[in-house]
């Protein structure tokens, strides 16, 4: 039986509109509010009424890039309301990992930092839970949480943990222990047609496929972004959470679900987005498309048939991004929504020599973003480390350093 609860709308929810599609150039496309303006006057949030002119236009640039990336989200949404409902769930027995055989290595979680707790195993609360995100069956958004009893029933900081392509929450399970054992209540959930919302070892990839030829779904970032809003309005009204302490984080894909809803709700506080940050369109000016191709090669070797040509090229991946996630190569690029975090608490951890985040397409990104973050005073709430020898891979330094930003800011 569904549990109806007073959720919170989303303050910057639209009207419904039809299909949207995105313009795109060959380089970057401005938003509106940066036509005529310095390429460093950026983003992004509430600014007091005596400050300068700059720092206004930059809260106005925040609010057309959440403006128009919430219309381009509610743009596939069948009914944009459903009524705010919370189904009680149980634990998973046999979690899905898709197209994951063998699993890899939990290594790098498993050394999150852990408050000695005795008998923490019987002092974890565990609540598996669904949320009713939109109509159908992928609105059925699959929640757990691990928090640490607590008698005093003291409101705590939260974090949500975002896991990468192919793999579930279950498999998040040692970051959540560990963050629990420090008084955060741990979230983690399934992506969109990942976990307990797949059915077979290819239903993401199928998805993917389907979002191309059909153009009815967003089943890469961003309808998961669109969970992400819906979850914030379950945890601000949460009795256990203090609403203005939600930190978010996740790894490869999870760290593109946290980027991206970090940058459309200011209701998550702190980001920590790990090998997820990169440049789309400068990967496409730049010939350095295929890694993140061949991460999903099955949709791109279906666009490629269905577009008659006899290779992947930089044209199928911009007619692949236009159609799956519109303006994610052009007005929602990195260049333009990871400014718009700004001055909330962003520390972005990749590898070096990641071939799918390419660290020379972070260039314009993090010049921008620090250019946003200065502008606010907030110099020091920005960092952006790149771990040196390392590929498209989370390693225990990334999740040391996750923890000790989480730590300092929340």
């Amino acid at each position: 039986m569904g549990l109806a609860l007073p959720l919170a709308t989303a303050a910057l929810m639209l009207a419904w509109v039809p299909h949207v599609t995105c313009a795109r150039s060959s380089s970057h496309v401005l938003p509106r509010c940066l036509s005529n303006s310095s390429s460093h006057i950026l983003v992004s949030y509430k600014v007091d009424p005596s400050s300068s002119s700059s720092s206004k236009k930059m809260a106005d640039c925040s609010d057309d890039f959440r403006t128009n990336f919430l219309r381009v989200l509610q743009s596939r949404r069948k009914i944009l309301e459903v009524p705010p409902t919370v189904e009680h769930g149980n634990p998973t027995a046999d979690p899905l990992y898709q197209n994951k055989k063998p699993l890899p290595s939990k290594m790098a979680m498993e050394t999150c930092p852990r408050k000695e707790v005795e008998g923490l195993q019987e002092k974890l609360v565990e609540e598996n839970l669904y949320l009713i995100t939109e109509e159908g069956e992928q609105g059925r958004l699959p929640v757990l949480i691990l928090s640490l009893k607590d008698d005093a029933h003291k409101r705590k900081p939260a974090i949500v943990f975002l896991h990468s392509s192919y793999m579930c929450k279950e498999w998040l399970r040692p970051l959540l222990e560990a963050y629990a054992s420090w008084g955060y209540v741990s979230i983690a959930i399934d992506s969109r047609y990942h976990g307990e919302r797949a059915h077979t070892n290819t239903t993401y990839v199928d998805a993917l496929v389907s979002a191309w030829r059909m153009g009815d779904t967003m089943p890469f970032i961003f309808d998961t972004v669109w969970d992400l809003i819906k979850l914030a309005d379950y945890l601000v009204e949460r009795d256990d959470i203090d609403p203005a302490q939600i930190g978010i984080t996740g790894e490869s894909l999870g760290g593109m679900h946290a980027w991206f809803a970090a940058a459309a709700d200011a209701r998550y506080s702190v980001a920590v987005p790990i090998i997820g940050i990169q440049g789309f369109r400068w990967a496409i000016d730049n010939d350095k498309w295929q890694a993140r191709a061949d991460s999903i090669k099955p949709l791109f070797e279906a666009a490629r048939l269905d577009l008659g040509k006899g290779a992947i090229d930089k044209e199928v991946v911009e007619k692949v991004w236009d159609r799956i996630a519109p303006g994610l190569d052009s007005e929602f690029d990195s260049p333009y929504s990871v400014p718009a975090i700004a001055p909330r608490p962003l520390l972005v951890l990749n590898g070096a020599d990641d071939p799918r985040c390419p660290l020379s397409g972070l260039k314009t990104p993090e010049e921008r973003t620090s250019a946003a973050y200065k502008s606010f005073g907030s110099a020091d709430k920005f960092k952006l480390i790149a771990e040196p020898g390392i590929g498209h891979q989370m390693t225990s330094s990334m999740v040391k350093e996750a923890s000790d930003w989480f730590d300092r800011f929340l």
